[in-house]
């Protein structure tokens, strides 16, 4: 095709050669022929790149994201979702541009070469974008497979990336300049101190990946907490940088990849993993109300199918050691029931029996040393569901239960007084 047109432009200046074509063009008397040449055939080539570019993008991609789209693997239809042939519709044309250049500019090598130049990083730029692209497919690819769940693919994919973006850059500016690459390494290797305080985030953001990795510390999907960041949620990305976490109120909150090396974080997988969540919650109470319990509470309690058993036990149990030690109810040192006691005995069976509390985990009801707001008593056990909802309904079904059934015992929860109470008092004076 360029012998073509090259023998038409000689037939019609009557030339045998090339040489004598370029000998005649280059007088003074031809300077306007010599514009006119160029810019008939520039604009002639752009239009019929224009015209690759348009059939190459409407025709043969839309056959080949049909062909995709009927295929069975994923992958094909993730280079389309990503772009990938997309960026073959760039290159076409400017191949075909430099192509036909020396045919264009072939009265004036220096306009050859700089247009030569610039075509050439044209195409070494639509290059790294097609393989930016199909690192964007491999990564979604391997996201993809259960093995692979919750690794920082993505850290090491933007990794790659930058490695293959020095090289392309290096190699643009290599063609644009005429200089070898080499020149451009020896010169990266000068500017080694400038490089690393440059990509200071991005090199402590893959030591963090590689080491996050190594260790299973995060993944995508885990729920952590991050009190210096402000972060509590689910983890939905990590990148080479960054690690964004989605709080429970939708926010997201962005830290530093290497962060998570450096500080300390909560991770909540064993939870979820282990199928129970705990509930650690105490209630306090008067301590006042703590007393001993009365024949009259003892029966009354002794109805409590959860209680009769044990009530009796315990009874023939204080009553066989008050008369060997010839002790009487009565007196101070002899040992006798609480109410409390039997509170926390009643609390110990009910969780034990309770349908949405996991039974192969710790299942405790104990005392806290007393403080001011009076004597706590705490929960400790696992409900079954790990699920946020599920847990708090269950949750706050128990201390339901405790707050109605506490006055059975005789006993009081502790409140700071309020205004209505000093009102009250006042009233009675």
């Amino acid at each position: 095709m360029k012998d073509l047109v090259l023998n038409w432009i000689k037939a019609f200046y009557d030339v045998s050669s090339q040489s004598e074509l370029l000998e005649l063009l280059d007088g003074d008397n031809y300077f306007w022929d010599r514009v006119a040449w160029t810019s008939t055939l520039l604009v002639a080539t752009v239009v019929v790149s224009l015209i690759i570019w348009w059939i190459t993008k409407e025709v043969l991609l839309g056959f080949v994201k049909s062909f995709a789209a009927k295929t069975r693997t994923n992958f094909d239809d993730l280079l389309v979702k990503n772009k990938f042939f997309d960026a073959f519709a760039h290159l076409l044309p400017l191949m075909f541009l430099d192509y036909f250049f020396s045919i264009v500019f072939f009265v004036s090598k220096s306009w050859f070469d700089f247009a030569e130049r610039i075509n050439e990083v044209l195409i070494a730029f639509a290059v790294l974008v097609a393989i930016r692209r199909f690192l964007n497919t491999v990564r979604d690819v391997l996201q993809e497979r259960p093995s692979l769940e919750g690794k920082p693919i993505g850290a090491y994919v933007q990794t790659v990336k930058i490695i293959v973006s020095i090289v392309m850059v290096i190699i643009m500016l290599s063609l644009i300049s005429g200089q070898s690459p080499r020149f451009f390494l020896t010169s990266l290797g000068a500017m080694t101190a400038i490089l690393l305080l440059v990509f200071k985030d991005t090199i402590l953001g893959l030591v963090g990946s590689i080491q996050m990795a190594a260790n299973d510390m995060v993944r995508v999907g885990d729920w952590v907490s991050m009190e210096k960041f402000g972060a509590d949620g689910d983890v939905i990305e990590i990148n080479l940088t960054t690690v964004k976490v989605q709080n429970w109120d939708k926010t997201i909150t962005t830290i530093p990849t290497y962060s998570f090396i450096s500080d300390s974080f909560k991770n909540w997988r064993g939870m979820s993993e282990a199928g129970g969540r705990r509930i650690m919650r105490a209630i306090s109470i008067k301590v006042d109300s703590v007393k001993f319990a009365t024949p009259e509470l003892l029966d009354k309690l002794s109805k409590i199918p959860a209680l009769a058993e044990f009530i009796e036990e315990r009874q023939k149990e204080i009553k066989a050691y008050n008369k060997k030690h010839n002790l009487d109810e009565t007196q101070i040192n002899a040992r006798r029931q609480t109410n409390i006691g039997l509170f926390r005995r009643y609390l110990d069976y009910y969780l034990k029996h309770h349908e949405q509390i996991h039974q192969g985990m710790t299942i405790m009801v104990r005392q806290l040393s007393p403080t001011e707001h009076g004597l706590p008593m705490q929960i400790y056990c696992f409900t079954n569901t790990t699920a946020w909802v599920e847990y708090e309904g269950i949750s706050s079904d128990i201390f339901d239960h405790i707050f109605a059934i506490i006055n059975e015992f005789d006993l009081v929860i502790h409140e700071n007084p309020s205004g209505s109470d000093f009102q009250a008092l006042l009233t009675k004076r």
